[in-house]
């Protein structure tokens, strides 16, 4: 049976490159000792189970789904009264016959020892930590400031050194939710069942230390990997809370064009369909709708043919708690689908646990809506948080994981994607987070660099914020330096999307403030550095490391990197500290802790020695963003207009001084196997003697289809002086030097990309 249900698991993973080999431990990675059982996953890492029934668990769960990882080396030693198990990282004494878990916490049972910087450290079940360094929190709804700063949950790691995992099926989670089993489904999807026994302690002991990167990688391995999104959602989105029209929809589309705005999304909130604000002869309204809004939206196939024939891609907002009415188009035949009389019921409930309705709805609803052409979904879940039906299942988990996987089963050939809630630790395997309607000020806008950056550690990598805020409170709703600074933040996000709610007091058109050219700047920038992003989102994929990481990921051992909270890594190479509050005539004094080494500050054009605390300012239009020393920084030219595209030319950014290495990663862009299918071209910086450096653009490895056959590039090598001479392959190449940017710039003629190209400069 555990060989079927891991040849089940392999199966869906060729589909699905976030699910994991299988939820069965290696025999020889556990060990049982009577109602105790602990599975050695890596050096670091033990589960620690304990089942007054002796019923383990050996089923995925909601936070656990691959268990079958090779068996680390580990000795075992039994004394007759207590079995100690020592992998060279940890040390795991267990008294036999006992429950692990004392009331209160004590050592008397159980502990860990492991070392932190050469100090012994010792952990008991129930240990409280007040150094984890926490996750995320489901929502930022009403939230004004950092308000919800107290209610984000604990993340897998910690600076205390460890960090727990509590799976046990008694353990909530924020939203009152409990993490239940998922059975393989065979030719459906995965489906949730009660764990083998309710009552069983199931805790994951991560000691790391302060290898945070380490841990995040190991997590993804025992919980899923952080899935690529398809590359049109991470150009901009338009989006906002009103009631458009058929025809408003489509003068948005063409004044993005009109005004040279790059777009990839366009989303249609919930006025999609009937609503309060528009209820029909029939009486359709309320947050929850599935037909569409006809007064709105006479023609919808039209619609949607048309943002298509734009370049944009299409997602429909839904707030499913209330079921399908009987006014809904396709009731009748959700009725004949379960074996319901029409006339007997008003209303088919939500009930996604039960399969014949998650067939029925999908078969109805969904899938039909996906042929006419949406191409993803806003689950703005924000209702009731956990199931009547099933103890303990959240609402907001199990949308996440049946949305998702339908889309994965049945559009075998796209990548699935879904735009929701945090539903708690797993849900970094359904991609992209909605943050909620928070407020517009800026003390809301410094909360999110903090708030999207420590996500990364429980995996969640993709957050997406309204910028510009959401809903009014005490600040003025159209503050065009606000929306400039959070818009700005927003380029350095997973997620570049402006949204605010349905109030004619805010206005979400960019091109209609008078610091138009400021903010469509931001989203040119978005799109230069699209190659770059795209890159980044390939290593969440292949590392569990987020693209916005606190800084302590690269500098635990430093104090600032804790405390300098409001800036971060975006990616390996780039740290930015996004301007947070008003300028004084119109500019902006930014404190920003920059590591040893040195930095270039992009948009100041300048070298910045690092070691310490630095005192810079910036104007409306600049953006603290700083490259490190070394850094290789590919980028769009301005003429691309939509991420989708892979153009025959390329911008290279380059910071000499260090020796530095990176890689342009492209693939298909919504290719479900980019597992396998994908190319990266190397690059690399190397320091020879008298300031002399070299490039080389490497032949490009692996291939995908449609690729383009050859490139040209443009090198701009930022912190040099005026070269003597440059060869290219041998030949004299010729430079263009900028003494005030202090920037070499390298024309590179179009050439094959499986050649190689390397560029000799001598200074």
């Amino acid at each position: 049976m555990k060989r079927l249900l891991t040849a089940m698991a392999i199966a869906a993973a060729a589909i699905h490159p976030a699910l994991s080999a299988g939820p069965v431990a290696r025999p020889e990675a556990t060990v049982v000792e009577g109602n105790a059982r602990f599975t050695v996953l890596t050096p670091e890492m033990i589960r620690i189970e304990y089942s007054p029934s002796g019923k383990f668990e050996d089923n995925a769960t909601f936070t656990v789904i691959n268990r079958d990882l090779p068996v680390p080396e580990f000795s075992r030693r039994d004394d007759g009264n207590y079995l100690v198990l020592s992998t060279g990282k940890l040390k795991l004494r267990y008294r036999k016959g006992s429950n692990p878990l004392t009331v209160p916490a004590s050592d008397r049972n159980l502990t860990v020892i492991m070392d932190l910087n050469g100090e012994e450290t010792i952990w008991f079940p129930g240990k409280k930590d007040p150094m984890n360094l926490r996750g995320t929190y489901r929502t930022l709804d009403q939230n004004s400031g950092d308000a919800y700063r107290s209610k984000m949950e604990q993340g897998v790691i910690s600076r205390s050194g460890w960090a727990v995992i509590d799976d046990s099926p008694a353990a909530t989670r924020a939203d009152g939710s409990r993490s239940l089993a998922l059975l393989p489904g065979g030719d459906d999807i995965d489906w949730v069942a009660p764990r083998a026994d309710k009552d069983a302690l199931d805790l994951y002991f991560m000691g790391y230390g302060h290898d945070y990167k380490k841990a995040l990688g190991d997590f993804t391995k025992i919980a899923g990997s952080i899935p690529m999104p398809p590359d049109y959602v991470l150009g901009y989105w338009y989006s906002k809370y009103d009631s458009y029209t058929a025809d408003d929809f489509r003068n948005i589309v063409g004044a993005l064009k009109a005004n040279d705005i790059n777009s990839d999304v366009l989303i249609l909130d919930m006025d999609w369909h009937w609503n309060g604000d528009s209820i029909d002869s029939a009486g359709r309204g309320g947050w929850t709708g599935w037909s569409w809004n006809t007064h709105l939206i006479p023609d919808p196939a039209g619609l949607l043919n048309d943002i298509h024939d734009a370049g944009l891609r299409v997602a429909l907002n839904l707030h499913p708690a209330d079921g399908v009415d009987s006014s809904e188009d396709m009731f009748g035949e959700m009725c004949a689908d379960l074996g319901l009389s029409p006339g007997s019921t008003s209303r088919i409930p939500w009930q996604l646990e039960k399969k014949d309705f998650t067939k029925s709805f999908f078969k109805r609803v969904i899938h039909p809506m996906e042929k006419m052409g949406v191409d993803f979904w806003w689950l703005d879940w924000q209702q009731k948080l956990v199931n009547d039906s099933v103890d303990g299942l959240g609402q907001t988990m199990w949308c996440n994981h049946v949305f998702f996987s339908e889309m994965a089963k049945n559009r075998t050939g796209r990548r699935p994607v879904i735009f929701h809630r945090w539903g708690g630790l797993g849900s970094h395997r359904y991609q992209i987070g909605f943050s909620g309607d928070a407020y517009i000020n800026y003390p809301t806008l410094a909360f999110e660099p903090y708030f999207t950056a420590t996500a990364s550690n429980v995996c969640y990598a993709y957050w997406g914020h309204d910028l510009g805020g959401h809903m009014i409170n005490f600040h003025e709703a159209n503050d065009p330096e606000l929306l400039l600074r959070w818009m700005q933040f927003g380029v350095f996000t997973p997620i570049f999307r402006t949204h605010a709610t349905k109030d004619p007091r805010i206005e979400r058109r960019i091109w209609t403030y008078d610091n138009f050219p400021q903010l469509n700047a931001t989203v040119k920038l978005r799109y230069s550095l699209f190659p770059y992003i795209y890159a980044m989102a390939r290593k969440a994929y292949e590392t569990g490391i987020g693209i916005c990481r606190p800084m302590y990921y690269d500098y635990p051992e430093l104090d600032e990197a804790y405390t300098c909270e409001g800036q971060y890594f975006f990616g390996d190479d780039i740290i930015v500290a996004p301007v947070t509050e008003p300028s004084e005539n119109g500019l902006s004094s930014k404190k920003v802790w920059l590591p040893e080494g040195n930095w270039w500050a992009v948009d100041l054009g300048r070298l910045v020695e690092g070691g310490g605390l630095r005192t810079l300012d910036f104007g409306l239009d600049q953006i603290p963003y700083f490259y490190r020393e070394g850094a290789i920084v590919v980028r769009n030219p301005e003429q691309v207009k939509s991420v989708s595209e892979r153009p025959g030319h390329l911008l290279v950014d380059i910071v000499a001084g260090r020796d530095g290495a990176s890689s342009y990663y492209e693939d298909g862009g919504d290719n479900s196997d980019y597992a396998k299918v994908f190319a990266k071209t190397p690059i690399s910086l190397k320091h020879g003697k008298n300031g002399s450096y070299s490039v080389t653009i490497s032949p490009r490895e692996g291939s995908y289809p449609s690729m383009p056959d050859g490139r040209s590039y443009s090198l701009r090598v930022y912190n040099t002086s005026a070269p003597k001479s440059v060869r290219l392959n041998g030949k004299t190449l010729a430079a263009h030097y900028d003494p005030e940017n202090r920037c070499t710039t390298l024309e590179l003629p179009a050439s094959p990309c499986n050649a190689v190209q390397k560029i000799d400069i001598a200074q």
